[in-house]
């Protein structure tokens, strides 16, 4: 059935589509690019044979049969295989953008279209419509919240604490968020419990250390289109982000520097050839 838009979502150009398909609501920029998308999600699963299993496992068992979650991450093929594993268990999945700049246009359409799962999310969104989506996916009242930036657990504690009843917990990605959420567990105002999946071995070794650093260099060459091999990199700070940033300069051939203030990090830096 098609139904009438939300008022409380604004129109941004000509070219934003808000539709209802199989009582799904979305805000996407254009519900046509859906198929593109799908070609796409289907191409990264390919990648994740664990979330792969999983899937699978949870399309038998539904272990979150019935269970809202409202999902606040970046819009990406990855986060679409996470959410369609999440509606295998048998959740109700809302998903909105946790960065505006890094949303994929033609995923988006495709979970709206092909998956049922309300999506709202547009790349390059402005302020307004941003946490206007945070709005839609708290909608339907969530059980669970999935955050990166812990702004949905902010939007729960200050606008919409009559919703805070329905919350089991949540899980947190980033140390942004992490800092916001342990600053309020200090205070005693965080009403539930928050899981800091960005606190996980997986993400500071694999994701922070390779992941980060591939795309930070892959950011720079699409942005710059300089040759990194005969370059100067300098690297502020030695972290698990900062290392891997420094080995795959170093890998392209570029005379890498890193600058630190922790006397440790700083001879493991010179230790490892910087």
């Amino acid at each position: 059935a098609s139904l009438a838009r939300p008022a409380s979502l604004a129109d941004n150009s000509s070219l934003v589509t808000h539709h209802w398909r199989f009582e799904v609501n979305y805000d996407v920029k254009d519900i046509t690019l859906a198929d593109q998308g799908k070609l796409k999600i289907e191409w990264a699963e390919a990648s994740m044979p664990v979330l792969r299993l999983i899937k699978q496992r949870f399309a038998k068992q539904k272990p979150l049969n019935g269970v809202r979650i409202t999902a606040c991450l970046h819009v990406t093929t990855e986060t679409a295989n996470l959410a369609k594993t999440l509606k295998a268990g048998g959740a109700d999945v809302r998903l909105c953008a946790s960065n505006p700049l890094s949303t994929q246009d033609d995923v988006a359409a495709s979970l709206a279209q092909h998956d049922g799962i309300p999506v709202f999310a547009i790349k390059g969104e402005d302020n307004k419509t941003y946490y206007e989506h945070i709005e839609a996916a708290i909608e339907h009242k969530p059980q669970i919240t999935m955050d990166d930036g812990a702004d949905v657990v902010s939007a729960l504690h200050s606008s919409h604490k009559s919703l805070l009843k329905h919350v089991l917990g949540g899980t947190e990605e980033t140390t942004t968020g992490v800092i916001r959420l342990r600053s309020m567990a200090q205070k005693k105002v965080l009403k539930f419990p928050v899981i800091s999946v960005n606190d996980a071995d997986t993400k500071h070794l694999f994701d922070n250390r390779y992941g980060t650093g591939q795309s930070t260099l892959d950011g720079i060459i699409r942005g710059t289109n300089r040759l990194v091999c005969g370059s100067t990199v300098v690297v502020a700070g030695y972290g698990w982000c900062g290392r891997g940033i420094a080995i795959r300069a170093k890998g392209m051939g570029a005379d890498v520097i890193v600058t630190e203030i922790d006397p440790a990090k700083a001879i493991e830096a010179a230790m490892d050839g910087y």
